[in-house]
């Protein structure tokens, strides 16, 4: 018996399957870029990337001496309370220098995600929500915040005096003459306790029975800590990935269907990244980061209140005594130019620093207390594109398809750099 099918069938049938055809299968690609867009992808390539900018505030931020002093007390556990936690506890250079936890722990549990090192020098804003506006001063933070290093500084201070090591490294590279005197006094812990500004009350305490021109000298030798430690930061590497290859390539054929690179679903990817994403807006640029701030409604970590973000984060930057313009800067007022003129207030309210999409492979939880713990949940997250706990959303929904989210995250993973991030040096105290 032969079965027959109704027209009205036939055509419901033939409705579902080029449905499910739009829904799962990429439209073919255009034979090549156009001038536009092959600008573009050249502009995300590190072949892009610039000469690392001058840290102003920062004299010391190229000098040998100091970027191996940096080096080892970036590794030393003995910068904090308990002699557990270092720099690299939170910032490892197997993870691409992050810890693959949502909340950073150290002496506690921090608030936070901990973002990565590299490429960081390229920042003029430090922290989710930009509260530093150097690489020297954020690396004074973590030190006596008591859930992370939960040191003093006149303990920290104490350690270069009495380490001949470090002592000897540190007059190398700062002022010998003053530096010598000052590390002799402080070296005494019985006329110099544990005393901290953000220390526990003792310490606090025992900070405002110093002198004016003690808590200085304290300062001036704590701010080099900092200076030290960005200096070495600084020359953390970034190495080329698979999109960077395919950049390179097209430089001499700008056929789009060009795979020795990339798969035609990371190339697919590029073009939405490009486009119909609109990802390109925020992360720009050879670090895939505009370096400004953006609220995308990021709901909050469970039981923590919104975070203010950028809106408060501008008015600690400066508050700050380790700031451009502060006594502890090496820069010329007149080379302060983001701090002075940056944009803060309430229009910012929600907004976190835009983090680099490279290496992401490698550094989930996303997001400012690591809120999203994979890439598909990000996609998911600017797909939809939800109104705001606090302020305004800048995303808008994307309405992009099963296929499109399955070509974005190609492309994502395309800017993961070698597998094997042994390229970093290490080296325990």
């Amino acid at each position: 018996m032969k079965h027959r099918f109704s027209p009205a069938i036939v055509l419901l049938v033939t409705a579902a399957v080029g449905a499910a055809t739009w829904q799962y299968f990429p439209a073919p690609l255009p034979q090549r870029w156009t001038e536009a867009e092959l600008a573009t992808i050249q502009s995300l390539s590190l072949q892009q990337l610039p000469p690392l900018p001058a840290d102003p505030g920062n004299h010391v931020a190229d000098h040998p001496l100091a970027i191996e002093l940096g080096r080892q007390l970036f590794f030393d556990t003995r910068l904090s309370g308990n002699n557990t936690v270092s720099c690299a506890s939170c910032h490892q250079p197997q993870r691409y220098f992050t810890d693959g936890r949502a909340l950073a722990v150290g002496l506690g549990t921090a608030d936070r995600n901990s973002m990565g090192l590299t490429g960081v020098a390229y920042s003029p804003w430090l922290f989710w929500d930009g509260r530093k506006d150097s690489l020297w001063s954020q690396a004074l933070e973590p030190l006596e915040n008591p859930v992370e290093h939960g040191a003093n500084r006149t303990q920290l201070v104490r350690l270069i005096a009495q380490d001949k090591h470090y002592r000897e490294q540190y007059l190398a590279v700062f002022d010998a003459d003053s530096a010598q005197v000052m590390l002799n006094q402080f070296a005494d812990s019985t006329r110099f306790p544990d005393a901290s500004p953000k220390g526990n009350p003792q310490q606090q305490q025992a900070w405002q029975a110093l002198s004016d021109a003690h808590q200085q000298q304290i300062n001036r030798i704590f701010s080099n800590l900092g200076k030290a430690l960005a200096a070495w930061q600084r020359t953390l590497p970034l190495m080329p990935s698979a999109f960077d290859h395919y950049a390179a390539q097209l430089q001499d054929r700008p056929d789009v269907q060009q795979r020795d690179s990339l798969s035609r679903d990371e190339i697919n990817g590029l073009r939405l990244f490009m486009g119909k994403a609109q990802c390109i807006n925020c992360h720009n640029g050879p670090l895939f980061t505009n370096n400004a701030f953006h609220n995308t409604a990021v709901l909050s970590a469970p039981g923590v209140l919104p975070a203010p973000g950028r809106s408060q984060g501008l008015r600690l930057a400066q508050a700050d005594p380790f700031n451009c313009l502060g006594v502890y800067s090496d820069a010329d007022p007149a080379q302060c130019q983001e701090l002075r003129f940056a944009r803060g207030g309430d229009e910012m309210i929600g907004a976190q620093r835009t983090g680099s999409l490279r290496n992401l492979a490698y550094t989930a939880p996303y997001m400012h207390a690591g809120q999203l713990a994979t890439l598909d949940a990000v996609i998911d997250h600017y797909n939809r594109a939800r109104v705001a706990v606090v302020g305004h959303n800048e995303a808008k929904p994307l309405a992009l398809r099963a296929v499109e989210k399955r070509q974005l995250k190609a492309f994502l993973n395309s800017l993961n750099g070698p597998a094997d991030p042994s390229f970093f040096p290490t080296q325990e105290h």
